[in-house]
């Protein structure tokens, strides 16, 4: 089956428009105030992706570390050497055990026990401490939530400057045909599509690490209570 010359025109025609509108070409061709958009989209993007690795990394293995050491902490039968062996790691429940047993300790350490302000002083050492490491792994999560609510409309911006654009060659050119408007378009366009390329990936993994910081807290506020009844339990004991 052969073509005809006119077929092979509007062959390699539509080859050269296809190869215009490409992600590098739309870049390439794009004025100054566009490209500064998508770079700055694309930074976001990457800057996006680099904190969804790391934060996955870090609250996943928080979490492992600290159900594994609440495992081994209600199987042990001496609290005092459980935490000289394993009190003094760096991961969330060994730090809400630090805090108890340091402030257990500092308020029996004295002859006469306040046992109302010991057990008030356990629990507000303890939920301090869950509040700071709480703080600690959600630090910079806002910056997803910025980045997934302002992303769209940067790349809206670029959109309406690009459509501008189109329209000023298409009143420069006094022609309205699509070979005139379509570049600018595609420009603009390709500005949104970035946007939306940095903000969906963004938005999902903010709620989904707020969900996990979340279950996190509720974890150690659980093993918190259940901590703070043992050492009250202890305390009556020494009446």
């Amino acid at each position: 089956m052969s073509l005809s010359m006119p077929d092979v025109g509007l062959a390699v025609g539509n080859a050269a428009q296809a190869a215009t509108i490409s992600p590098l070409a739309l870049f390439l061709q794009a004025d100054i105030v566009v490209k500064v958009v998508m770079l700055g989209l694309l930074l976001a993007s990457i800057w996006t992706w680099a904190m969804i690795i790391g934060f996955s990394f870090t609250l996943r293995k928080a979490s492992r570390q600290s159900r594994a050491f609440e495992q081994d902490f209600w199987k042990a039968e001496d609290i005092d050497r459980f935490y000289e062996a394993r009190g003094k790691a760096e991961f969330p429940a060994a730090k809400v055990m630090a805090a108890g047993v340091t402030e257990w300790r500092r308020s029996t350490a004295q002859k006469v026990i306040d046992r109302d302000g010991t057990r008030d002083r356990l629990s507000t050492a303890m939920t301090s401490t869950i509040g700071a490491e709480v703080d600690r792994l959600s630090d910079r999560l806002n910056i997803l939530a910025t980045i997934g609510s302002v992303a769209p409309f940067v790349g809206l911006f670029g959109t309406v400057w690009g459509i501008m654009r189109a329209f000023t060659s298409i009143a420069a050119e006094q022609n309205s045909s699509l070979a005139v408007v379509a570049p600018g378009i595609a420009e603009a366009l390709f500005a949104t599509a970035i946007g939306l390329f940095a903000a969906i990936p963004a938005v999902i993994a903010y709620n989904r690490f707020s969900h996990g910081i979340n279950r996190m807290e509720s974890g150690l506020t659980r093993f918190a209570d259940g901590f703070y009844s043992t050492l009250s339990r202890e305390l009556e004991a020494q009446r």
